[in-house]
């Protein structure tokens, strides 16, 4: 055998080749090692959600929404670094219905969960069929109109937003206000891993610790939450520090933790070192309620110690968070204005709430969004950011709003329902609701029929259309009407002869 003469610049060149090829494939292999190792960390892939709902917070209670007097200062910042809707709404007037319809993206009238559930403690009755009861009764002897039963609870068939992530890969936690059903409706019964301080009540016991209330000469407590012994705390802390324990116990992987917090509904009891403050603070406008005021203070408090939790665990970047309020201000507690009336009442100050979006990697900073959502919108929202598909045979009322808050200007073309076939109070008569572009037309079943408005031009409602436009109000109710077929929704009736 011959030999070149350049038989060791040969060799050389074969080693060298046959080095970088060894160091190529070390390469491919520590890539696939990491991307492996990473793909072992689902919270690297998935976003967490935070959803925070607040009790009762009206439309302009937080500053950045207009009011001078309430100082919501963590809150305004959710809003600067986020996206802040002008136009956004519960799907009920009252809370129960709004909660139903954000767990299930379904409208109440669909759920016949229409409008607030009773409070039912364990072991007590407040004049309302006992806790097995699927149904209260809502029939008023002086109304004109008959009743409509009202489930009380929300169904363990219903498929849930919390099912559905933790079927993802999610943990999921919820802490406060629950007010869907009685202890077998708990959320732990609803797809949520875990819970604390959820009662069969839909406000609090106290907002002082040990959390008890006496009721016909019984000392009810929230069994949930026991207090810490030894040791005064206010109830909405102890919410801030139950939520940002689940967010430590669960940081390495992808979490939605639902918090809804108690106030600002009724008892006005406030922390009362918050109070002077507020007491010395110079009115402003329609806000001058200082004790809830300092209510409020209290709970933005936590909404920022919640969106530190998440900065200590370096996971602000790949999370969503959500403030939100399940129906409008409680009058006269707070004032809406300039929007109509408030809770209970099928005008803009009992529908129209705060809705603020924070995701620092899909969402500008800063963003205002004018486009009308609603509760129903959330379980299609959270299952798109997880990246769920929801199955076709899974009636959803919602859409996912992803698409508007990466363009605000593709607002989609759909029209938004409310159904409360209920009396409440000495001035809230059974009544239906459309929004069909800037049109709203309210239909009420006891009294005047239809009130007609046009939000663009009057937010705050005092010019009734209705008689100047019968063409108008008549293809609105059509589209009403079509849409109570659709969802079977149970409709007051004159009683019979």
């Amino acid at each position: 055998m011959t030999v070149p003469k350049d038989k060791y610049a040969v060799i050389t060149v074969t080693y060298q080749a046959i080095k970088m090829a060894c160091y190529q494939v070390t390469v491919i292999l520590s890539i696939a090692l990491l991307v492996s190792c990473d793909s072992g960390n689902p919270n690297s892939q998935k976003p967490n959600i935070v959803f925070i709902v607040v009790d009762d917070l009206g439309w302009t209670d937080i500053a950045c929404n207009g009011s001078k007097y309430y100082e919501t200062p963590n809150i305004d910042q959710l809003a600067r670094e986020g996206a802040n809707f002008t136009q956004a709404y519960a799907a009920c007037a009252v809370c129960s219905p709004t909660r139903a319809a954000i767990v299930t993206g379904k409208y109440p009238a669909r759920l016949e969960l229409t409008t607030h559930i009773p409070s039912m403690a364990k072991g007590w009755n407040m004049g309302v069929p006992p806790e097995n009861a699927a149904f209260t009764l809502d029939h008023p002897a002086s109304r004109k109109q008959s009743g409509v039963p009202n489930r009380n609870y929300l169904p363990l068939e219903e498929i849930t937003t919390a099912e559905m992530l933790k079927k993802a890969g999610y943990r999921t936690g919820y802490v406060g206000k629950w007010h869907l059903g009685h202890d077998d409706y708990h959320p732990m019964h609803q797809g949520f891993d875990w819970q604390a301080a959820v009662t069969n009540w839909g406000q609090p016991m106290s907002y002082y610790s040990p959390y008890q209330r006496q009721v016909r000469g019984k000392t009810y407590r929230m069994e949930s939450l026991p207090a810490k012994p030894g040791k005064e705390e206010y109830l909405t802390d102890r919410l801030g520090d139950e939520a940002m324990g689940f967010i430590q116990r669960n940081k390495d992987k992808p979490f939605f933790l639902q918090l809804a917090f108690y106030s600002v509904h009724t008892p006005i009891q406030p922390p009362q070192e918050k109070v002077p403050h507020f007491e010395q603070k110079e009115k402003q406008g329609d806000h001058q309620n200082a004790a809830y005021a300092a209510m409020l203070q209290k709970t933005d408090e936590n909404i920022g110690k919640i969106l530190g939790a998440l900065e200590d665990h370096d996971l602000q970047k790949n999370t969503m968070v959500v403030l939100y309020s399940d129906n409008g201000g409680l009058l006269p507690v707070t004032s809406n204005k300039p929007l109509r009336k408030g809770k209970g009442y099928a005008y803009e100050g009992g529908i129209r709430v705060p809705l603020i979006i924070k995701w620092p990697k899909k969402i500008k900073k800063g963003l205002s969004v004018d486009t009308p959502v609603t509760s129903v919108d959330f379980l299609p929202t959270f299952c798109s950011v997880a990246g769920i598909e929801i199955e076709a045979g899974q009636p959803i009322d919602g859409i996912d709003i992803l698409p508007v808050l990466q363009n605000p200007s593709a607002s989609p073309a759909r029209s938004l329902f409310w159904h409360f076939p209920h009396y409440r109070g000495s001035d809230v008569v059974p009544y239906s609701v459309i929004r069909d572009g800037n049109w709203k037309l309210i239909k009420r079943y006891d009294g005047k029929t239809f009130e007609l408005f046009n939000l663009k031009n009057d937010i705050s409602e005092k010019i009734d259309e209705a008689e100047k436009m019968p063409d108008k109000v008549k293809i609105l109710n059509d589209k009403l009407e079509q849409w109570k077929k659709d969802v079977d929704a149970k409709v007051p009736l004159l009683p019979a002869d």
